[in-house]
């Protein structure tokens, strides 16, 4: 099947990780916690990090926030995490907050700056060129970001007014998406015109309706070079909230267009942060584009499958294979992610799948003390029975997974 084509774009490097031209698209992650407090936003980095975040996002909204960012870089290193880039979000006074805690500035890996709220006309100006004079100084790269919920009102204005004079107005639904590429580009063209290069500018156009956000950064990548941010802003809570990222990240991605991702869903109370990195890592699986853990094939069951012993598996499979694989790495095995794994509840598709896959296993369908064939690599191996199953099937893949990855060999792609 033909690789999807990626849109040329500028390297930008951000300590350990470098986003655009043929660079894998990284996924990145924001805090909740609040930055001020060193500690509680150390340890949530560190497992946004450790689940797959490569880029970690804090807020910086006050001088107390500003200078947590050195002790939290200081103990982020302290504990191993030398390597992990820590970006500043700043809105309303973040040209402020760098000049008065220079060490904010100097410490943090990439700032985010929003054009359509830093001010309003000259003001504006100074403002945005007070933080790129200082991302200058500092070499440090910039995400300039738009959100539509919060854009320039200057530029809207005028577009609009120009709208109404056309001969035919494509009203101001749309003006308000193209304003958003052009306030990005024309911010872009301006921190060019301060000295920043194009391999040190991000920039992010972001909207909460699928339709309205693929036509903004189909648009802005059509017009520019830069490297793109992409991702759907306040997608909303569970299901609706997962399925609207995946569409709109999801499609673009498989045309080309974006060079990091974020997922920003609103998570119940109690759930973990490292969800929304799941989610990112997930969406980039599924198209084939990168590989971060194996991949699962489990039926959804029918009237053919009337034990349920399968979807436990299927779904304590899952959260094993996701906390084996930091084990693995640091054993230095190479290779898990490509493995395939399949969970079968009946006997329809279920001999046909489990072969295919690296190690699957196939349930009858009916009946409480099923009798379970699980095959590897095409063959049978080994036939367990009723509750043994759910016990010994994860021995089984890890015999597998010592025998074909703990080398570094690769069996290869299954599908």
């Amino acid at each position: 099947m033909k690789s999807i084509r990626r849109r040329k774009s500028h390297e930008v490097k951000i300590r350990g990780v470098k986003l655009g031209k043929k660079n894998p698209i990284a996924v990145q992650s924001m805090n909740n916690t609040n930055t001020a407090d060193v500690q509680g936003t150390v340890e949530q980095a560190i497992q946004l990090y450790d689940a797959g975040s490569e880029l970690l996002r804090f807020t910086v909204e006050n001088e107390a926030m500003a200078k947590a960012i050195l002790p939290i870089r200081n103990e982020m290193d302290k504990r191993g995490y030398d390597m992990a880039p820590i970006i500043g979000d700043f809105h309303y006074n973040g040209h402020i907050l760098l000049s008065s805690v220079p060490e904010c500035a100097e410490t943090l890996d990439k700032y985010r700056i929003n054009p359509g709220n830093v001010g309003f006309g000259e003001q504006q100006d100074r403002n945005f060129k007070a933080m790129v004079d200082i991302a200058i100084k500092y070499d440090k790269p910039v995400r300039i970001g738009v959100n539509w919920g919060s854009l320039d009102q200057q530029i809207l204005k005028k577009m609009i007014d120009e709208d109404l004079k056309a001969a035919k107005p494509k009203g101001a639904n749309v003006m308000v998406l193209e304003a958003m590429v052009e306030s990005a580009l024309q911010s872009a063209q301006k921190a060019e015109e301060y000295g920043m290069g194009k391999e040190k500018i991000v920039l992010s156009a972001k909207a909460s309706d699928v339709q309205e956000f693929l036509y903004v950064n189909r648009l802005l990548a059509k017009k520019c070079d830069y490297a793109l941010h992409v991702g759907i802003t306040e997608a909303g809570t569970g299901t609706k909230g997962i399925v609207t990222a995946a569409q709109g990240v999801g499609l673009l991605l498989n045309e080309g267009i974006g060079d990091t991702i974020r997922t920003s869903i609103t998570q119940a109370p109690g759930e973990p942060r490292t969800k929304e990195v799941i989610v990112s890592q997930q969406i980039l699986q599924s198209l084939g584009i990168r590989k971060f853990t194996p991949t699962i094939t489990s039926c959804p069951g029918c009237g053919r499958t009337t034990s349920t012993l399968f979807q436990k598996i299927a779904a304590e499979t899952t959260r094993w294979l996701q906390e084996k694989m930091p084990e693995w790495k640091a054993k230095g095995y190479v290779g898990m992610e490509e493995m395939h794994v399949a969970v079968m509840g009946c006997i329809v598709n279920g001999p046909g799948e489990s072969k295919y896959a690296n190690i699957g296993m196939c349930l009858p369908g009916s009946g409480e003390n099923p009798t379970v064939p699980v095959f590897a690599d095409g063959k049978q191996v080994t036939t367990l029975k009723g509750e043994e199953a759910e016990r010994e099937f994860p021995k089984l893949i890890e015999k597998y997974v010592e025998e074909h990855y703990a080398s570094g060999k690769n069996p290869g792609k299954k599908r």
